[in-house]
């Protein structure tokens, strides 16, 4: 792999806030803070762009909810296709954290997310998207 560098100008008040904040979250360099920022820039073109991505939902339930744990189940065997894994966790005596990792186009891994999360009886559910890494160095 190449390497290109390159010089960038901005006002100091921004240059400031910037090294503060590369510090606050532990990075070496600026180097690796904006290569960091341009692959994010890139992951959210491939998400919006419909390209292949993984999916990380998490949903929060109580188990004793009548038939939310077949619903969930039901749903994620529907779309076997797009489900990679899924792992439960028993939080405590009533509460259940399901984590669910997909695979696919965007658009339908989102799609899958927002059902489980709307489905009657989960009390929280949050999705996160990256990249599937390969159009990324």
């Amino acid at each position: 792999m190449s390497l290109l560098r390159f010089g960038i100008s901005m006002p100091t008040e921004l240059s400031t806030k910037f090294d503060l904040l590369i510090k606050k979250k532990k990075y070496s360099n600026r180097s690796e803070a904006i290569r960091d920022l341009i692959r994010r820039f890139l992951i959210e073109d491939e998400i919006l762009n419909d390209s292949e991505v993984i999916g990380v939902v998490s949903i929060l339930y109580n188990h004793h909810q009548r038939e939310l744990s077949e619903k969930l189940t039901a749903v994620q065997h529907e779309y076997h296709h797009l489900v990679l894994s899924a792992m439960h966790i028993h939080l405590d005596h009533d509460n259940c954290v399901e984590v669910i990792i997909m695979q696919g186009q965007s658009q339908k891994v989102k799609n899958l997310a927002e059902t489980l999360i709307a489905t009657k009886g989960v009390k929280h559910g949050s999705l996160n998207l990256t990249s599937s890494g390969k159009n990324l160095q």
